[in-house]
């Protein structure tokens, strides 16, 4: 599995095919605080690269999550609908939901390397 990730704080891990899970970063995570709500996509929605297709909402503010890139949801993490603070636990493993990648992957992701220098500079 390889994690590319967005300014925003979003991240794609990547697997076999072109399906890939959606989620927000361990940095988004810590710096939204306890997260009280998710508002899940629906699956067939589609998003564009940018397009705000989620909402996670915390003790702190509400954040927009945006499409890392363009694609079509395939299926949704339901757990976190009852559940939303498993983003606090573990963000990776409790990703937002899968999609379908269309088109080609943007070129301004950046490798897991990259983010962690990227978001030192925060």
């Amino acid at each position: 599995m390889r994690y590319l990730y967005t300014k925003t704080h979003e991240y794609i891990c990547i697997g076999t095919g072109k399906t890939v899970q959606v989620g927000i970063s361990d940095y988004a995570q810590k710096e939204l605080g306890d997260i009280v709500y998710v508002n899940l996509p629906e699956i067939g929605q589609t998003f564009s690269k940018g397009e705000v297709f989620a909402a996670v909402e915390s003790v702190k503010a509400a954040s927009d999550i945006l499409g890392p890139c363009d694609g079509i949801i395939t299926n949704v993490n339901l757990e976190l609908d009852g559940r939303p603070e498993l983003l606090n636990e573990d963000p990776k493993k409790n990703w937002i939901c899968e999609a379908e990648i269309r088109g080609s992957m943007p070129t301004d992701l950046m490798s897991e390397e990259k983010y962690l220098k990227y978001i030192q500079t925060l």
